[in-house]
Protein backbone atom coordinates (compact mmCIF):
# COMPACT_ATOMS: atom_id res chain seq x y z
CA UNK A 1 0.00 0.00 0.00
CA UNK A 2 1.47 3.35 -1.15
CA UNK A 3 1.47 6.11 1.42
CA UNK A 4 2.66 9.53 0.85
CA UNK A 5 2.64 11.87 4.24
CA UNK A 6 3.17 15.40 3.62
CA UNK A 7 4.18 17.75 6.47
CA UNK A 8 5.57 21.72 6.50
CA UNK A 9 3.04 23.55 6.12
CA UNK A 10 2.00 26.35 8.23
CA UNK A 11 1.80 30.07 8.35
CA UNK A 12 4.14 32.60 6.89
CA UNK A 13 4.55 36.07 6.31
CA UNK A 14 5.03 37.27 2.79
CA UNK A 15 8.54 37.06 1.80
CA UNK A 16 9.18 34.06 3.84
CA UNK A 17 9.88 30.76 3.27
CA UNK A 18 9.00 27.29 4.08
CA UNK A 19 10.20 23.88 3.14
CA UNK A 20 7.46 20.85 2.38
CA UNK A 21 8.36 17.50 2.40
CA UNK A 22 6.71 14.64 1.24
CA UNK A 23 7.44 10.99 2.94
CA UNK A 24 6.82 8.18 0.67
CA UNK A 25 5.96 4.42 1.65
CA UNK A 26 7.75 3.11 -1.85
CA UNK A 27 9.90 0.27 -2.09
CA UNK A 28 11.10 1.49 -5.64
CA UNK A 29 10.65 5.10 -4.44
CA UNK A 30 13.55 6.37 -6.83
CA UNK A 31 11.64 4.62 -10.15
CA UNK A 32 8.71 7.32 -9.41
CA UNK A 33 8.12 10.65 -11.05
CA UNK A 34 7.23 12.93 -8.17
CA UNK A 35 5.28 16.42 -8.24
CA UNK A 36 3.87 18.93 -6.04
CA UNK A 37 0.24 20.10 -6.79
CA UNK A 38 -1.90 23.01 -4.90
CA UNK A 39 -5.08 23.95 -4.67
CA UNK A 40 -6.53 27.25 -3.36
CA UNK A 41 -10.07 27.62 -2.46
CA UNK A 42 -12.54 27.72 -4.93
CA UNK A 43 -9.99 26.77 -7.92
CA UNK A 44 -9.01 24.25 -9.35
CA UNK A 45 -5.43 22.00 -8.22
CA UNK A 46 -2.71 23.12 -9.87
CA UNK A 47 1.02 21.51 -10.80
CA UNK A 48 3.56 23.51 -9.54
CA UNK A 49 6.57 21.53 -10.06
CA UNK A 50 7.80 17.94 -11.15
CA UNK A 51 11.12 15.97 -10.52
CA UNK A 52 11.91 12.93 -12.87
CA UNK A 53 13.55 9.37 -11.38
CA UNK A 54 16.45 10.79 -13.32
CA UNK A 55 16.49 14.26 -11.25
CA UNK A 56 14.98 16.90 -14.21
CA UNK A 57 12.63 19.33 -12.82
CA UNK A 58 10.39 21.44 -14.05
CA UNK A 59 8.05 24.06 -12.39
CA UNK A 60 5.16 26.72 -13.22
CA UNK A 61 5.45 29.46 -14.27
CA UNK A 62 3.95 31.26 -11.21
CA UNK A 63 6.86 29.96 -9.36
CA UNK A 64 10.34 29.63 -10.90
CA UNK A 65 12.96 31.19 -9.47
CA UNK A 66 11.21 31.15 -6.21
CA UNK A 67 10.28 27.55 -5.59
CA UNK A 68 12.91 24.59 -5.21
CA UNK A 69 11.70 20.54 -5.75
CA UNK A 70 14.28 17.74 -4.53
CA UNK A 71 14.47 14.42 -3.67
CA UNK A 72 16.39 11.78 -1.43
CA UNK A 73 16.04 8.35 -2.63
CA UNK A 74 17.57 7.47 0.37
CA UNK A 75 14.79 8.58 2.02
CA UNK A 76 11.79 8.41 0.34
CA UNK A 77 11.05 11.92 0.54
CA UNK A 78 10.53 14.53 -1.87
CA UNK A 79 10.68 18.47 -0.54
CA UNK A 80 9.77 21.52 -2.12
CA UNK A 81 11.38 24.66 -0.56
CA UNK A 82 9.37 27.75 -1.29
CA UNK A 83 11.12 30.91 -1.14
CA UNK A 84 9.77 34.73 -1.61
CA UNK A 85 6.13 33.69 -0.89
CA UNK A 86 3.50 35.56 -1.85
CA UNK A 87 -0.49 35.78 -0.69
CA UNK A 88 -1.33 33.83 -3.83
CA UNK A 89 0.75 31.24 -2.72
CA UNK A 90 -1.64 30.22 0.06
CA UNK A 91 -3.38 26.95 -0.52
CA UNK A 92 -3.61 23.09 0.21
CA UNK A 93 -0.32 21.50 -0.72
CA UNK A 94 -0.08 17.84 -1.93
CA UNK A 95 2.04 15.15 -2.93
CA UNK A 96 1.67 12.91 -5.68
CA UNK A 97 3.79 9.81 -7.16
CA UNK A 98 3.32 8.59 -10.27
CA UNK A 99 3.73 5.07 -10.88
CA UNK A 100 6.19 4.16 -14.09
CA UNK A 101 5.06 2.90 -16.92
CA UNK A 102 2.25 3.37 -19.74
CA UNK A 103 -0.72 2.55 -16.99
CA UNK A 104 0.98 3.36 -13.92
CA UNK A 105 -1.41 4.50 -10.85
CA UNK A 106 -0.96 8.31 -9.36
CA UNK A 107 -1.21 8.49 -6.09
CA UNK A 108 -1.67 11.17 -3.58
CA UNK A 109 -1.27 12.92 -0.14
CA UNK A 110 -3.61 14.46 1.89
CA UNK A 111 -1.99 17.81 1.96
CA UNK A 112 -0.79 20.24 3.80
CA UNK A 113 -1.94 23.70 4.43
CA UNK A 114 0.31 26.78 3.61
CA UNK A 115 -0.70 30.24 3.79
CA UNK A 116 0.85 33.42 3.49
CA UNK A 117 -0.25 36.07 4.99
CA UNK A 118 0.91 39.22 7.33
Amino acid sequence: QVQLVESGGGLVQPGGSLRLSCAASISAFSSYAMAWYRQAPGKQRELVATITRGGGTNYADSVKGRFTISRDNAKSTVYLQMNSLKPEDTAVYYCKAQQPGAWGNNYWGQGTQVTVSS
